[in-house]
């Protein structure tokens, strides 16, 4: 980061915040790449499998019927599997899950959290983590385009909705948390969002 960069500072507790009381659970997570291919695959063999079976039993009549079903049921798949590939963060601990396995990640492996750009110039929210099995010792939670503006459609309110959850837990937990200078103000512009208080 270096000097530019803002810290949030806070002692760390590895259960919860000062005030003791619980909060609710927060949904995050980036799908990799690989999983993205994988459901896609899925996605496109189902669709192909369907159409294939409904003209097998209808005729070659049916062939737009049977891709608008395997479309439809595809498409339902998607959904659920994007959907189960997820991070979700409680007050207990952190899960990570995808659709054939779930694991669990203590908050006593959380070193921090930095908002910063990765390799794309997307913006980054992750935390560091004591060494383990995840890539580079990190934990993407989420990763958006850089903010230019207030909020303008659906997207930009979920994520804006999902930055704020994600660091209000962080909080809770009392995780120090970086902030590049440029992130930091343009969250303040158009989000709306004050730091940390120091």
């Amino acid at each position: 980061m270096g000097e530019d960069a803002r810290s949030t500072p806070g002692e760390r507790s590895g259960t919860s915040g000062g005030s003791g009381e619980r909060i609710r659970s927060v949904r995050a997570g980036v799908v990799s790449t690989k999983h993205i291919g994988l459901y896609i695959g899925a996605g496109v063999v189902i669709a192909l499998l369907i159409c294939a079976v409904t003209v097998a039993v209808f005729g070659v009549n049916r062939v737009i019927t049977g891709l608008a079903i395997g479309l439809a049921a595809a498409v339902a798949v998607l959904v659920a599997l994007f959907g189960r590939d997820v991070i979700v963060l409680t007050d207990r601990a952190i899960y990570r899950r995808t659709p054939w396995a779930e694991s669990r990640l203590e908050w006593d492996r959380v070193v921090a959290g930095r908002f910063a750009l990765d390799e794309r110039m997307r913006w980054s929210l992750a935390l560091d983590l004591t060494s383990g099995d995840e890539l580079h010792d990190e934990l993407v939670l989420l990763s958006i385009p850089p903010v230019r503006r207030p909020v303008s459609n659906a997207y930009e309110h979920r994520k804006c909705e999902q930055v704020a959850e994600i660091r209000r837990i962080l909080r809770h937990k009392r995780i120090p948390v970086t902030l590049l200078p440029e992130i930091a103000d343009a969250l303040r512009e158009h989000w709306k969002m004050a730091p940390a208080a120091q």
